[in-house]
């Protein structure tokens, strides 16, 4: 008989409310629906914001919440390093960027090669950086594009949303779209595309371990 793979160990970086976070939180824990054969598990949850509700979403679900602030004056690097340290503790398989708003560093990301995974609401290429919905809207409106979407790429240096891309879903903008609709359409998608890629990354992961 085949020995059961153990689940992959995530852990979740989230500055603001964490509702990705939630979709990974149910998931793993089978409250979608998805129960243990999902194969993950969020090992702990870090946010350099100790007041956001992704770590009172992470404390409700019995997942170790860290808050990691920065401190005035703090070099870059050093936060990072400090991020990195107390990362590592929860040994990750993978590390989930989802709204999380500080761009990582050398410092950070040496530590973890091929382990960073960024959720952005845009397809690749497109809307890099922060509003990136606000601005497809005013693109839509320029007459300049007729959809836009959600992607999860690898974070393998310090450029903004230009990882290679894991998997991407494409979200139509219609002709009486307000930001608050559009907006709530991409999050849909995101939550769906954040679970495909989990698994996505579960496969890849297990291919990994076959292959050493």
């Amino acid at each position: 008989m085949e020995q059961a793979r153990p689940p992959l160990r995530l852990v979740v970086l989230a500055s603001g409310n964490g509702s990705n976070l939630q979709i990974v939180i149910d998931a793993c824990s089978g409250g979608s629906g998805l129960g243990q054969e999902f194969g993950a598990i969020a090992v702990a949850v870090c946010s350099d914001k100790p007041g956001s509700l992704a770590l009172e979403r992470a404390r409700g679900a019995g997942i170790p919440a860290v808050a990691v602030p920065s401190a005035k004056g703090q070099a870059r690097a050093d936060y990072d390093m400090a991020l990195a340290d107390t990362v590592s503790v929860y040994q990750p398989d993978f590390i989930l960027l989802l709204g999380w708003m500080r761009i990582l560093s050398t410092a950070f990301l040496s530590r973890f090669p091929g382990q960073v995974v960024n959720l952005h609401p845009a397809l690749p290429g497109a809307f890099a950086g922060t509003r990136a919905i606000e601005r497809a809207l005013e693109a839509y409106r320029d007459g300049t594009i007729t959809e836009t979407g959600v992607m999860t790429h690898f974070v393998p240096d310090e450029g903004v949303d230009s990882g290679p891309t894991i998997l991407t879903a494409k979200v139509p903008i219609l002709p009486d779209d307000t930001l608050a609709s559009l907006e709530a359409r991409v999050h849909t998608a995101e939550h769906r595309l954040i679970l495909e890629t989990i698994k996505r990354l579960k496969y890849m992961f297990c291919t990994e371990t076959q292959r050493r």
